[in-house]
């Protein structure tokens, strides 16, 4: 499956949201979500910003292409799931954003936003690659200006 999403970096704070849903449901993370049939990547990550945090961005630059696979569940008994049949395979592509408009809220799969620092990010136990994309966003962000 091919995920997309999107940091925007206002004010030298990062716009994290707290997931509402499977996968990673209560967790800190970038927004972003599944890119749809006949969208283009960059038509999906404003589409994902707008619904999950009330936000019309440009779409800057690719920050990472990362994949994530969860495992499959373990069985009733307590045995592991089938290696061989991940519950999920994503394919994410991370892009730098730019708000240009739009009332921030949480909304679609997010239940709520929070703005953090570069220094902030491990008070929201963020993934190691949530994290490191921050992190070069951050970066990125700096040698823009």
């Amino acid at each position: 499956m091919v995920g997309v999403g999107g940091v925007v970096i206002d004010n030298g704070r990062a716009l994290l949201i707290r997931r509402g849903g499977p996968p990673m449901e209560g967790e800190w993370s970038i927004p972003g979500g599944m890119l749809e049939l006949g969208e283009t990547l960059t038509q999906g990550v404003a589409r994902e910003l707008a619904e999950e945090t009330g936000l019309e961005v440009n779409v800057l630059d690719t920050i990472e292409v990362l994949e994530r696979i969860f495992p499959a569940q373990p069985g009733a008994d307590g045995s592991p799931g089938d290696a061989a049949r991940p519950r999920y395979h994503f394919v994410i592509l991370d892009y730098l954003c730019e708000a240009r408009g739009g009332t921030l809220r949480a909304g679609s799969d997010a239940r709520e936003f929070a703005w953090a620092r570069e220094d902030e990010l491990p008070k929201f136990d963020l993934t190691v690659a949530a994290t490191r994309v921050l992190r070069k966003a951050f970066a990125m962000a700096r040698a823009k200006r």
